[in-house]
């Protein structure tokens, strides 16, 4: 009798511990969704540019042009720079100066995250996208009919990736007391919530004109977010950062890592502070480093990456009602010559960050410059664009050193 007790005892602890040992833990915001779902969000893939390996004569002839244009553009002991330049997936030339964080001695390099503004459009862009190709949304849907208090009936989610949507710009808009009180960190559900408090009207009708606007964006965040069920952060890890093996790269959380950040500058070197804009995400708040933004931009060359009607749709002006050859398409700045040649890129500036992303499909050429020190010189690597192909950018003396 008392051995049947001892072993009807030890059944029960056994099925207790082996209960207990295959329970689930409770996940974490953001990794609950991400468990259900991960075998089915849709994601990019790495992909590796073939084509001939670059001979070591064609790369020290360009570096050595690219070094000159550095050296007389940037200074070692006041400039932070953060740059590539890439041909064929190869890298031709690669530099980084200045010190990225002076309170904890951190020396500029390849594994150094940098904010790169409103470059990080690009990549919501790209996610908003492989949606629409995996055929989760379109790209001519309602906002309204995915986010359902959007209080915007004719605007398409088109129109938030080409910036043609009328929407006001919550920093300005955030700005006024009597909208918002700036000591409360503001976030993109916060944006939407105002202007459904509000009644906050349009600045201009929808698809009538081209505005630039980052409020575009903190919307294409939410979308991304109700669609795949996951914060913006997990999401973006999900679809990109992880699959292309961009270890060095992530969105800020706010709460969690604003402390631990590199920290932007003034060109004096003054630190500049955050602020109440700063939990916003989807317009800006991705960090990178050059060598992780080019393992994204190589995947798109995949042919794989997007349907091709997709990827046209992508990389064609939507604005015309002003002359000139400036326009945007979905997620990407472009400059379009008479001559046919098309110029694609995308420039970003928070605080003391600014940053330069500089695509040439043609010629497969990706070139980046980051800086968390103010300077619009990372704006200028758009003059190495003639070293690789046939881009008519008006000269100057300090451009001679190109030809």
């Amino acid at each position: 009798m008392i051995s049947r007790i001892k072993l009807h005892f030890t059944y029960c602890i056994l099925t207790v511990f082996l209960l207990v040992g295959c329970k689930k833990e409770t996940p974490v915001e953001g990794e609950s969704q991400a468990s259900e779902i991960t075998d089915t969000l849709p994601h990019i893939e790495p992909y590796k540019i073939t084509g001939p390996k670059l001979s070591l004569a064609f790369k020290g002839k360009k570096r050595e042009t690219i070094e000159h244009f550095v050296d007389k553009n940037w200074n070692e002991e006041r400039d932070n720079l953060s740059m590539i330049v890439v041909k064929n997936g190869q890298i031709v030339y690669e530099k980084y100066m200045g010190t990225a964080d002076k309170n904890r001695k951190i020396e500029m390099d390849e594994h150094t995250p940098l904010h790169i503004a409103s470059v990080s459009k690009v990549l919501t862009a790209t996610a908003t996208l492989i949606l629409i190709d995996a055929g989760k949304i379109e790209l001519d849907q309602k906002v309204s009919t995915i986010l359902t208090d959007f209080p915007y009936p004719d605007i398409t989610v088109r129109m938030l990736l080409n910036h043609r949507s009328g929407l006001t710009n919550y920093a300005y808009y955030a700005d006024r007391k009597e909208i918002w009180d700036k000591k409360q960190v503001l976030t993109n559900q916060d944006i939407l919530d105002l202007f459904v408090k509000f009644n906050t009207p349009l600045d201009r009708p929808a698809d009538r004109s081209f505005a630039y606007c980052n409020t575009n964006y903190a919307m294409l965040a939410l979308i991304i977010e109700k669609i795949t069920g996951l914060k913006y952060p997990a999401a973006m890890k999900r679809m990109i950062f992880d699959p292309l093996g961009m270890k060095d790269t992530f969105v800020m959380d706010y709460d969690k890592d604003r402390k631990n950040v590199v920290p932007s500058y003034k060109g004096n070197g003054v630190e500049i502070g955050m602020d109440f804009l700063d939990a916003v995400y989807g317009d800006k708040n991705i960090y990178s480093t050059p060598r992780d933004l080019m393992k994204f931009d190589m995947a798109r060359y995949s042919p794989d990456f997007l349907n091709p009607d997709l990827i046209k749709q992508a990389y064609v002006g939507y604005s015309y009602e002003h002359k000139g050859e400036k326009n945007y398409g979905l997620g990407i700045r472009m400059i379009e010559w008479v001559t046919g040649q098309h110029f694609y890129f995308h420039n970003g500036w928070w605080h003391g960050n600014t940053s330069s992303y500089v695509n040439l499909k043609k010629e497969k050429v990706m070139i980046v410059a980051l800086s968390n020190k103010f300077s619009r010189k990372p704006y200028m690597v758009r003059k190495l664009a003639p070293l690789f192909g046939d881009y008519p950018f008006k000269k100057d003396k300090d451009e001679e050193a190109l030809e």
